[in-house]
């Protein structure tokens, strides 16, 4: 499920970082605190993004034993998204190469669609330094996607509201949908991807057609970051705002598309309280 929107920011209530809101062309500096005042005419979603620690240095590198080796081996070996990154999300429409080329802050990141961007543009972006962030949609099956035949239809229940052709996932079916899902993420790996947004991980709070429980979200959920951090793609919560405190642990940064409007934006500094 994604939004195509023209956004004037004077007139919409935009999602924002806990730290920060967003400014210029979706374009948001965390740690900032004031609203954005430009007009977007590019095609974008926006979101509240938080972001892991660094990471660990390769203590390969000043001649650390093997043993040493091994046990900084378990650290993240994901691109970090620290607290003061620049971000463009976009998840329609020709991507806008150039739209932080003008920020400064050498800490930037774009989010984009999997399926719909091609690996060449991944390919340019990243070597502009910036993190890139690909979106799926983990808890529905949209008809438009290349792998929807592969979503069998005892997984798929009640379309979702407003969008046509998407179908809410039975999460309680976790050993099926892995198998889907991780073959999505094995894309992502092919595309360069550096972490994974993971949208409708929220199912057990809308009318799914399945009986969902907030157990059956978290067991899904902490499945998705599993796969993701095998391979070495960081994952960030989309929405679920109920269960953060149950899943700031499992994950590596969050983004909510309303948590102003819908005045939930405190519960998010659980990962800032991490550092996230």
């Amino acid at each position: 499920m994604k939004n195509t929107m023209n956004v004037h920011a004077s007139r919409w209530i935009l999602p924002v970082l806990i730290i920060g809101i967003v400014t210029l062309a979706g374009v948001l500096t965390l740690l900032a605190t004031k609203a954005a005042t430009s007009t977007i005419s590019v095609e974008t979603e926006q979101g509240t993004l938080t972001s892991p620690a660094s990471l660990v240095s390769d203590p390969t590198a000043s001649g650390a034993s093997a043993a040493q080796f091994k046990a900084a081996d378990t650290s993240p070996k994901y691109k970090a998204l620290t607290p003061g990154t620049s971000w463009q999300w976009q998840l329609s429409g020709t991507i806008n190469e150039t739209v932080l080329d003008g920020v400064s802050n050498p800490k930037k990141m774009y989010d984009i669609d999997l399926f719909d961007t091609p690996a060449s543009t991944i390919s340019r972006l990243k070597a502009k330094g910036i993190v890139v962030v690909c979106y799926i949609s983990a808890g529905s099956a949209e008809n438009w996607r290349p792998d929807y035949s592969s979503f069998p239809v005892t997984v798929m229940g009640n379309g979702l509201d407003g969008w046509a052709g998407e179908r809410w996932l039975d999460v309680r079916q976790v050993e099926t949908l892995r198998g889907i899902m991780s073959k999505r993420m094995d894309l992502a790996v092919t595309k360069g991807c550096d972490g994974i947004e993971p949208d409708n991980i929220d199912g057990y709070t809308n009318n799914t057609g399945f009986a969902l429980t907030g157990t059956h979200q978290i067991t899904y959920n902490r499945m998705l970051a599993t796969e993701a951090h095998a391979r070495n793609m960081s994952i960030g919560l989309k929405n679920d705002v109920d269960q953060i405190g149950q899943l700031v642990n499992d994950f590596d940064w969050a983004i909510n598309e309303q948590c102003y409007q819908y005045n939930e934006c405190g519960g998010y500094s659980a990962f800032i309280n991490q550092n996230k």
